[in-house]
């Protein structure tokens, strides 16, 4: 995710899913194994009418399944085709379950009025109506009844009923689409589009767009790299005064699959929609169904940073997603890496370095990393999450723990990681873990010292040159703003010839640490540059 700053149907159909990894659901007795969602869109203006059937699965004695669902009308509830007298207790649904244990259930609720929030309704620059989702972090439950949080995941379908004027756009893949009866006599040509999703995803990634909205196919990417089929099937949908600015940066979506699928695993979903939105967010990751900010296409600011960096998160954050709220880094921070990695594959080692020069920027400028750590277990407004902890920092950790474990078992440390919780949930300790596991190495004291405590070192270097030595003597300092740090920390000589020589220093979590470098440079070193890769977060000052 990209944070821009700037008449009910009568039966509900059930499709099923795949196999799919146990979740929390409203208790640990209750796992939500499908959402399927009839919507029925007004022919303009606010109010829907919907119904849900949601596939439970009952591991215990559990008499109740708490619904999140904020100020909509419910209709009736019924459980296994039985009415029941569901509760609203502020925003939850208490739906209450016949005696029994280890047995599927099927809830069904018929509801409907204006959202305030979740489904975004308004009219377009041209006065059109259009619909869409927007569900993080927790906004699905102004529009869906379901258990609205990142770690109970189910697949889900949907049934949507819209002017036949709109295209309608969901997770998955499209399994019909056929024409329906005007809402009123005389009113207008409608269609009932239908898509599937076999894969389980959290609510906030269950979205649906209604809009008049333009395809224009970008054909079959990523040929050899797709888990659905061999290929994966991308497209972007606009508004038609956008059409013909297509495909522009979206040309760079096969090779950003392509890149992404090489380095971890096929790519996890059956297609990926790119789409022109009215929501919150620059940018927002919905599985198999990305949605970008109007103003981007209309400003034609769309580039192919902001692509791969909502592409990425179809591998992290939507196939593995992060367990809890304040392990958002695992989404965020992978996100704003991989978008770095793609730069460093489509615009060379320099681009690289100056994409984290930028980020570390960002991270050294930013009052709440100076706070807050980066695994964040007190903050309560999750909106506040969206920060350059969970972004930038998490991305610069990532960056670290390639340069201190190598290339070979990092990304190998991230497949296994990625295969261990795909269409599950992951903790930073999972990510832990596989990482020890690649690389033969403990990083307990690594992951503490830069996701659960606040800030970064701050080092001031000084050096002299000892010419009968041949030699340098180098000091560094660390403020204690933060605590100490143990750090490596690579420096580089150079000569007025512009010769150097690199080395790398065990800087110890003190005050002060003392080396002493060999010089095989021909001549006097005139100038030391510290961490000349930029692949050290913290602020430097070398005098």
């Amino acid at each position: 995710m990209i944070r821009r700053w700037a008449s009910v149907v009568a039966a509900v159909t059930l499709l099923g899913g795949t196999a799919r990894a146990q979740g929390a659901s409203s208790s640990p007795l209750l796992d939500v194994l499908h959402y399927h969602f009839a919507l029925t869109l007004p022919d303009s203006g606010h109010r829907f009418e919907a119904a849900v059937m949601i596939t439970v699965a009952r591991r215990g004695p559990a008499d109740t399944l708490t619904l999140d669902l904020a100020g909509l009308d419910v209709d009736r509830v019924l459980v296994d085709g039985r009415g029941v007298t569901a509760r609203r207790a502020g925003d939850r649904l208490l739906v209450p379950l016949p005696v029994g244990t280890h047995d599927t259930l099927l809830v069904r609720v018929v509801y409907g009025g204006t959202p305030d929030d979740g489904l975004i309704i308004r009219r377009d620059t041209a006065g059109r109506w259009t619909y869409f989702g927007d569900n993080w972090p927790n906004r699905a439950r102004h529009w869906l009844p379901t258990v609205d949080r990142p770690s109970d995941k189910a697949t889900v379908s949907w049934w949507v009923s819209a002017p036949a004027s709109e295209t309608v756009v969901g997770n998955g893949m499209m399994t019909g689409r056929h024409a329906a009866p005007p809402l009123v006599p005389g009113g207008a040509p409608r269609e009932v589009t239908e898509w599937n999703e076999i894969h389980p995803i959290s609510t906030y990634l269950m979205v649906i767009a209604a809009a008049p909205l333009v395809e224009t196919r970008l054909g079959e990417t990523a040929c050899g790299y797709g888990s659905s089929a061999r290929c994966v099937p991308q497209m972007v949908y606009t508004a038609p005064e956008q059409a013909n600015y297509m495909p522009g940066p979206f040309a760079a979506a096969d090779s950003i699959v392509t890149f992404f699928a090489q380095l971890i695993a096929p790519f996890p979903f059956e297609k990926l929609a790119h789409l022109q939105s009215s929501t919150q967010f620059g940018g927002m990751e919905n599985a198999t169904e990305i949605f970008y900010s109007d103003e981007a296409f209309r400003r034609h600011t769309m580039n192919d940073g902001l692509i791969s960096h909502e592409t990425a998160h179809q591998w992290f954050g939507d196939a593995v997603t992060e367990r809890d709220w304040p392990d958002l880094w695992l989404s965020e921070g992978f996100a704003t890496y991989f978008s770095a990695l793609w730069t460093e594959h489509a615009r060379g080692d320099s681009a690289f370095r100056e994409a984290m020069a930028g980020i570390r920027r960002r991270v050294l400028s930013d009052r709440r990393v100076a706070t807050r750590p980066v695994i964040d277990t007190t903050e309560t407004n999750l909106m506040a999450l969206l920060d350059a902890n969970s972004y930038q920092k998490g991305g610069f950790v990532l960056h670290m723990l390639r340069r201190s474990l190598g290339d070979s078992a990092f990304f190998r440390g991230l497949r296994i990681y990625f295969h261990a919780h795909e269409y599950g949930n992951a903790t930073s300790a999972d990510l832990e873990h596989a990482l020890e596991q690649s690389s033969g190495r403990r990083l307990q004291a690594f992951f503490d010292q830069w996701l659960r405590r606040p800030g970064y070192p701050e080092l001031t270097v000084t050096w002299a040159y000892d010419a009968a030595a041949r030699a340098v003597h180098l000091r560094v300092v660390q403020g204690d703003r933060f605590g100490y740090f143990h750090v490596p920390l690579t420096v580089e000589l150079r000569d007025a010839a512009g010769h150097t020589e690199r080395a790398t220093i065990d800087v110890d979590a003190l005050t002060e640490t003392a080396a002493t470098i060999p010089v095989t440079l021909a001549s006097a070193p005139t100038t030391l540059v510290a961490d000349p890769d930029v692949s050290l977060l913290a602020r430097l000052d070398v005098k």
